[in-house]
């Protein structure tokens, strides 16, 4: 109940942001200036940036990106009107601008929410008639309009600015700073605890969070920022299962890198709550070059006594196996937040290609998460391309058969078309009953009030604050129909008008809604459902060698990420960009296949970090000389039967996968020197750790496994 009040006053303060801005700037271009074309662009731009646009942010944050988005406009309004002298140039440009507007959604939350209201401007501009002398008027009412509604979001009934996703991880790690000194003082077991730390894991999901505050922008920013938040979660995983079993009194070797862990929690946190203020100021966080070292002294220590000849009980190597992938957790958390606050410092000691972004400039960044996404299997690529084609061939009908107010035609299109056909299919039947009961309530209002535009001007303002405050809360059905007398009320006042107008309105909303509707039957009509599967396929076989590679770097020596910067380890890294694309869309879309229900999709993109992470960390030894044959040859068949696990999963069989890889054998861990037993353990934690996470995302039910945590990088 308290949710829904908060979303009806959150709806109804933006809607007062939008009505005040579009009243204050078509008011007087209409009645004080005479300059209809100006009224028209400053009514629509406050609706274009404050309704169609769902900006990301507080007030302040979306003025600011509306201010930034007035220039992109003022372009495409030039543009429209300059391809409007014909139907086929501004269908070309339709079909340009349509797929470059949504395809830079690759690009980040702003430039996406921004979108929709960057294409009505040029849809707007490009239809007839031709008249490139009015092109002052109209770009002074997109000035007008975009500073009136930027204003109005900066100080008209404020919003409360949310946590950003910055501060949701600092909260978070204060969380596991908490749990790992928890843990040193020997506060255990606590499952509420472990409980707890799982909860506060699962709100730093992506999915969790507005579309617009996901930090999924090309820079480095958001890159750093979204690696933070997925180590940072792998972190509050990993302390617990520390906290859900019994310590181990005595284990000072853990004892003093969980307290470097707990420090390093803090002092991150502690940067990401001020990290503009220390920006600034020309400081940024330091390094992990601390927790290195301790990360360092502890894998000399964690395999017996001073002198290296003790040999440590089993449970103790594999809670110490867990303790070492929470520091590497914090090491990676740690390296991320500086990066995010504007670090530059060399990554001495640390996987280059984790944190490949670092030295690479902005436009590099947007390069490469541009030719990711030019592939037919990107689900951001399908979308530019249906949503391009709808725009265009919406304009070419328009055009071709000299609709009144066309680009009512291009608005359905943009408006109503959605990923899936049947959701497409949905909104299109809620929105054409939505437009005829506005149409007839729209005719009534002209028939009665006739000419009399004082009454016009009088209705528009409650009739907008209604419409944007009630239509975004009703759906497609209420949205059209009262957003029909609002455009009716406007269109009075700027000329005569008579019934027909509403008929007009309705019958290019149904234009509309064909055209959008075809090309969600045409254009990968089953949106993400049917590329989820290729992704997450795509992600398990990229993922498969790198098993066999990492656990021979281990055994056999490398001390690099398996292949260094190979292509093995970015192919799997941009197909889990793509799979991490499908599963974001894949959340919005209303209904799920039964095929697809049965796969935890979640489970296999962890599948897929996990992996990468093992890769960039396991091999970061000297080798094994020493190792006896038998333990090198259990390495290798562990990791050739999750290898071969995961790419049977690729195919998603009916009955799932079951990995067992063997535990390491109490007869052959025996012949293992004490000092090479410890990494031995590392690797066998993570197969196991991957086999759970195979096991869940396929749809098997998962039996207990041999080991006592499932942990791993």
């Amino acid at each position: 109940m308290a949710e829904g009040l908060s979303a009806v006053a959150r709806t109804g303060r933006h809607a007062a942001h939008v009505t005040a801005a579009t009243a204050a700037g078509f008011y007087p271009a209409l009645y004080l200036l005479d300059r209809p074309v100006a009224g028209v662009y400053a009514l629509f731009t406050p609706i274009a940036f404050g309704i169609l646009s769902p900006l990301p942010g507080a007030g302040r944050e979306r003025a600011a990106t509306v201010l930034r988005a007035v220039p992109a406009a003022a372009v495409l309004v030039v543009l429209g009107t300059v391809l409007a002298v014909g139907t086929w140039p501004a269908v070309a440009g339709m079909l340009a601008v349509g797929f470059a507007l949504a395809f830079g959604a690759v690009c980040g939350p702003r430039i996406a929410g921004a979108a929709p209201g960057l294409q009505l401007f040029y849809i707007l501009a490009c239809f007839p008639p031709y008249e490139p002398g009015t092109l002052p008027q109209r770009l002074a009412g997109l000035a007008v309009g975009g500073a009136l509604l930027a204003l109005a979001e900066a100080f008209l009934f404020p919003d409360a600015p949310e946590p950003s996703y910055r501060e949701r991880i600092a909260d978070a790690l204060d969380a596991a700073a908490r749990a790992a000194s928890g843990v040193v003082r020997g506060e255990g077991p606590d499952p509420e605890e472990a409980g707890r730390l799982g909860a506060a894991g699962r709100e730093l999901r992506l999915s969790r969070l507005p579309a617009g505050a996901r930090p999924t922008g090309a820079g480095r920013t958001d890159r750093a920022l979204a690696q933070a938040g997925a180590a940072t979660r792998r972190l509050l995983d990993q302390l617990a299962l520390l906290t859900a079993h019994v310590p181990a009194p005595g284990d000072t070797v853990s004892a003093d890198l969980l307290r470097g862990i707990a420090a390093s929690c803090t002092e991150t946190a502690t940067a990401l709550r001020r990290g503009r203020r220390e920006r600034g100021r020309g400081r940024v966080l330091a390094g992990p070059q601390l927790l290195e070292e301790m990360v360092a002294d502890f894998l000399e220590a964690r395999g017996g006594a001073s002198d290296g000849r003790e040999p440590v009980p089993r449970a103790v190597l594999v809670r110490r196996s867990t303790v070492l992938t929470a520091a590497v957790s914090a090491v990676t958390v740690r390296t991320a937040a500086s990066l995010a606050l504007g670090g530059r410092e060399r990554l001495h000691g640390l996987p280059r290609e984790q944190f490949w972004y670092a030295a690479e400039g902005t436009a590099r960044l947007v390069a490469v998460r541009i030719r990711g996404n030019l592939t037919r299997r990107s689900v951001v690529f399908q979308n530019a391309l249906r949503t391009a084609l709808g725009l265009a061939l919406a304009r070419l009908v328009a055009g071709s058969l000299d609709l009144t107010h066309g680009f009512w035609v291009l608005l359905a299109v943009l408006t109503l078309g959605r990923t899936t056909a049947g959701a497409t299919w949905s909104a299109v039947r809620a929105a054409a009953a939505g437009t005829l009961a506005g149409a007839c309530a729209a005719g009534l209002l002209i028939v009665g009030a006739g000419g009399a535009s004082g009454v016009y001007a009088a209705l528009l303002v409650p009739m907008m604050l209604v419409a944007f405050t009630l239509g975004p809360l009703g759906g497609p059905a209420r949205g059209q129909g009262l957003f029909t007398l609002v455009v009716a009320t406007a269109f009075a006042q700027i000329a005569p008008v008579t019934w027909r107008l509403a008929e007009a309105r309705l019958v290019d909303v149904l234009t509309g809604s064909a055209i959008g509707l075809l090309c969600g039957l045409l254009a990968w009509p089953a949106g993400a459902r049917a590329e989820i599967r290729y992704a997450m396929s795509g992600l398990l076989r990229a993922a498969a060698p790198l098993v066999r590679a990492a656990s021979a770097a281990v055994t056999d020596g490398g001390g690099a990420p398996p292949d260094g910067p190979s292509p093995g380890v970015r192919l799997a890294l941009h197909r889990l960009r793509i799979a991490e694309a499908a599963y974001a869309q894949y959340r919005t879309e209303p209904a799920a296949d039964a095929s697809g229900a049965a796969h935890d999709w979640l489970a296999v993109l962890d599948h897929g970090s996990r992996t990468l992470v093992g890769a960039y960390w396991l091999p970061r030894t000297d080798g094994m000389p020493g190792l006896p044959p038998g333990a090198r040859r259990w390495a290798r068949e562990a990791a050739e039967e999750v290898a071969t696990a995961t790419i049977r999963a690729a195919g998603f069989p009916p009955d799932g996968v079951r990995a067992r890889p063997a535990p390491l054998p109490p007869e052959v861990a025996a012949r293992v020197p004490v000092p090479l037993l410890a990494p031995l353990t590392d690797v066998e934690v993570w197969l196991h750790a991957l086999a759970h996470d195979l096991e869940a995302g396929s749809g098997a039910r998962p039996e207990e496994a041999p080991l006592p945590e499932r942990a791993g990088p």
